[in-house]
């Protein structure tokens, strides 16, 4: 289990915007590089005991720290040479769990995007 993304990053709360007086609720999807490695060593170590594949599952095209997550995740890759590494954005994920579970071995994300995605795949 992960200890960062939203629900363990700072900061986090509800505040009131000084100026409109209007609540704001905020999180903070935060991830180490550290952390980041040693669960991407976990998926690797999983799917070498498996079929060799691993998903890494993220939204790098909109969120800085779902770039960081790829950009360690391909580093990490090939310490796993005989490790096939794709990756897709958890919105398709989501779509593709149903329309063809199958074509995954072993799925690599963060917290919030894993809970989802074990919650709808428990249902298949």
């Amino acid at each position: 289990e992960l200890t960062g993304d939203v629900y363990f990053g700072e900061p986090k709360g509800i505040s009131t915007d000084a100026t409109t007086g209007e609540r704001v609720g905020f999180n903070n999807m935060i991830y180490s590089e550290s952390e980041i490695k040693r669960i991407a060593k976990v998926a690797f170590d999983i799917a070498g005991k498996r079929n060799s594949e691993v998903c890494s599952i993220d939204k790098a095209n909109v969120l800085d720290v779902s770039q960081l997550w790829k950009e360690v995740v391909i580093e990490e890759a090939k310490a796993y040479p005989d490790i096939k590494l794709s990756h897709m954005y958890v919105d398709n994920a989501a779509m593709q769990l149903i329309r063809w579970p199958k074509q995954f071995d072993t799925i690599l994300c963060g917290n919030i995007f894993g809970d989802i995605l074990s919650d709808e795949a428990s249902m298949l």
